[in-house]
C-alpha cells in the first residue's frame, strides 16, 4: 500500500479569473457593469429588450460580480509570489528573491 502524497499541488487545469493584464481586466469590469447597470437603467425606455444587454454583461465579467473581483485579485497578484516545493516541504515566497 503507497502512502499518499502529503504535498498538494496545484490542478493546472484549475480555473483561473485572472486576465493576461490590469487595463485588460479593468475594461472587463467597465463593459460588464455598464452592460448591467444599462439593462436596468434603459427599462422604462425601451422595455424589456434592454435587459438582452444583462447577458453582455455577464459575460464580460466572466458569470458574475463576485468572479471578477477574484480575478482582479488574482490579477494584482500574479507574478508576485512563488511556490516552490522540495522534499515533501512547499515555501511560498515574493519572485525575483
Amino acid at each position: 500500500m503507497t502512502k499518499p502524497d502529503p504535498v498538494t499541488k496545484p490542478d493546472p487545469a484549475a480555473k483561473s479569473y485572472a486576465s493576461a493584464t490590469l487595463p485588460r481586466h479593468l475594461a472587463r469590469g467597465a463593459v460588464g457593469f455598464g452592460a448591467l447597470v444599462a439593462s436596468l437603467a434603459l427599462l422604462p425606455l425601451v422595455g424589456p429588450v434592454s435587459l438582452l444587454l444583462a447577458p453582455l454583461g455577464l459575460f464580460a465579467l466572466r458569470g458574475c460580480p463576485m468572479c471578477w473581483a477574484v480575478g482582479l485579485m488574482e490579477t494584482i497578484s500574479a507574478g508576485r509570489l512563488r511556490r516552490t516545493c522540495t522534499d515533501g516541504r512547499c515555501e511560498l515566497t515574493r519572485a525575483g528573491t
